[in-house]
């Protein structure tokens, strides 16, 4: 019972390529298709997290699976809108989600060395920007024919979010290791 969570981050992250190869497929009503492999994955996500907790069932492997499966599916779909609208400011959001989980797996390797901590939690701002990322992603898929002022202006919104969540991150990893720091 305890690895059903783990399970369904497994299957989260199977869904990656399922999604880009629907995404890519040409045929008729595909968009939809597209969004109901990413509202799966969505959805999915809140069940591993409900059972974990429910079950009593978080595990180390777990904390890395979870997010992974998350970050690997959201960056994936904007790649693949990036590619179809192929907009400056999809590219840009695309370089600055890469930015942002770099430097996170970079902070949590070098807190993990230095100050023997575990990874940093997800917290409210990076859930909403995770959040936010997955309604424009959909609005995006569901409506490719959207002004392209509507979309810019919906992408924006999720890249400052993202940078809000990436300072509230920085924040975090600050004080563990200034108290990391002053304990030595």
């Amino acid at each position: 019972m305890k690895s059903i969570p783990n399970l369904i981050s497994i299957f989260r992250i199977c869904l990656v390529p399922v999604f880009v190869i629907v995404y890519f497929t040409d045929a008729r009503d595909i968009k939809f298709y597209a969004v109901l492999v990413y509202a799966v994955a969505g959805l999915s996500d809140l069940l591993d997290g409900y059972l974990a907790r429910r079950l009593d069932a978080q595990s180390k492997l777990g904390k890395l699976l979870d997010p992974l499966g998350d970050k690997l599916m959201t960056f994936v779909v904007m790649v693949c809108i990036t590619i179809t609208i192929n907009k400056p400011i999809f590219i840009c959001a695309v370089s600055i989600m890469a930015a942002k989980e770099i430097l996170l797996g970079i902070g949590g390797i070098v807190m993990h060395k230095k100050a023997h901590a575990e990874l940093l939690p997800a917290n409210r701002l990076g859930k909403m920007s995770t959040f936010i990322f997955f309604i424009v992603c959909i609005t995006l898929m569901l409506y490719r024919d959207i002004p392209v002022i509507a979309a810019v202006i919906l992408v924006s919104i999720a890249i400052l979010l993202t940078l809000v969540s990436l300072s509230s991150y920085l924040g975090m990893y600050i004080n563990i290791m200034k108290t990391r720091n002053d304990s030595d």
